[in-house]
């Protein structure tokens, strides 16, 4: 089921915190919409399996919070997030996932995410972020925060790309296309040509030899040998 429907909230509901769940497997749906219903004052009103019907659904339902996987059938999500805001401003979106990697915290949280917390969380971490998240304020797993604090000041990454448009910007200027660096970085053509055109719009570019050559003078990749 890609989108759940439900009947519109009555009169006396306005404590209530309404929720999305955007997860492509079934059975964990079903698992956080159970959790999640069992709170007092929770109820899920829309769910999706992949990120064209998670856009519906915050289009059509609204909902106060949206619980996000990182993986919607092999498409990832995260790049998607600036558009789920656009598509609903006033749902907050908490990240359930298995990447643990703090970048991909960090990255959640720069693009507009209230919440990141993994799937071996305890329950009540997951009911937290949302309470939290509904109220306008950000939860971070508490050993992700500590693994970010832990880390060196990062480097100011050229035209402060994300490290995923790096590595398709990377493969651009090898000469792949967009369905061989899909298949290269496990991504959907439309997810490669979404980081292309971010890339461009940040670096205020417009070809792909420009892009080219603005790789090599910052060593992204090798500079080609020159004959004789």
């Amino acid at each position: 089921m890609e989108e759940r429907r439900e009947e519109p909230l009555e009169r006396g509901d306005s404590d209530v915190i309404t929720l999305a769940l955007a997860e492509d497997h079934a059975i964990v749906r079903s698992g956080l919409r159970m959790l999640l219903e069992a709170q007092p004052g929770f109820r899920v009103v829309a769910e999706a399996g992949d990120v064209a019907s998670t856009r519906r659904a915050l289009l059509g339902h609204r909902p106060d919070v949206l619980v996000l996987d990182l993986n919607l059938r092999g498409e990832r999500s995260l790049p998607a997030i600036p558009s789920f805001l656009e598509a609903s401003p006033g749902t907050a979106i908490v990240v359930l996932t298995m990447q643990d990697e703090p970048a991909f915290a960090r990255e959640a949280l720069q693009a507009g995410a209230r919440g990141y917390l993994l799937k071996e969380a305890a329950e009540g971490e997951l009911v937290r972020a949302v309470r939290l998240a509904a109220e306008g304020r950000t939860y971070l797993q508490p050993e992700l925060g500590a693994q970010l604090a832990a880390e060196p000041p990062r480097q100011e990454r050229p035209g402060d790309l994300t490290p995923r448009e790096l590595d398709v910007l990377r493969l651009i200027a090898l000469g792949h296309t967009n369905a061989e660096i899909g298949s290269i970085l496990y991504l959907s053509v439309r997810t490669v040509e979404a980081h292309r055109a971010n890339i461009l719009a940040k670096l205020g570019l417009s070809t792909r030899a420009q892009l080219v050559r603005y790789a090599l003078e910052h060593r992204l990749i090798g500079v080609p040998a020159t004959a004789g």
